[in-house]
């Protein structure tokens, strides 16, 4: 009986493995789709000319984009970041309260408890792969993913079927 209780579990595997290979082929094309969208958008340039780390509010901020869209890039920088397009990091901001003499030049950081005093800021950063999405990169493949994620050239891929 145990022999039929292995048979059925590797098959119960197998069928997993078969099904999540399927479904990431089905879903292979949100990569690219955000990965054009995000070269489009311009943002491997924004995070590079921000010279360090870049929180979701600066990057949005630093993008041609409509205030009622802003919304769906942390949906795009979270598909990018596990593409391992950009890395994620968390950097925490300690406040600044300006001191008691009102001088706006004088920023001091006062006491306060723990918990008020440090919060944990999402920060985007390029990698090595998208350093080659910077347009004006010696090796900049800009262009070539541009072009071959057209529509002149995907569109006849939906024909192959029929």
């Amino acid at each position: 009986m145990s022999l039929a209780n292995d048979k059925v579990s590797a098959t119960s595997h197998e069928l997993f493995q078969a099904q999540a290979h399927v479904w990431n082929h089905i879903f292979q094309f949100i990569n690219s789709m955000s990965l054009k969208c995000a070269v489009q958008l311009g943002i491997p340039d924004v995070i590079h000319n921000h010279g360090q780390p870049i929180s979701l509010s600066n990057l949005i901020s630093g993008l041609n984009v409509h205030p009622s869209k802003a919304h769906f890039i942390a949906r795009l920088m979270r598909i990018l970041v596990h593409s391992n397009f950009f890395a994620q990091d968390q950097q925490v901001q300690l406040p600044l309260l300006p001191n008691n003499n009102n001088n706006n030049e004088n920023i001091v950081h006062q006491d306060l408890d723990d918990e008020a005093e440090e919060k944990a800021v999402v920060v985007y950063s390029l990698t090595p792969a998208s350093r080659l999405l910077l347009k004006e990169a010696p090796l900049s493949t800009t262009q070539f993913l541009l072009m071959i994620l057209d529509p002149v050239v995907t569109d006849p891929f939906h024909l192959m079927g029929t």
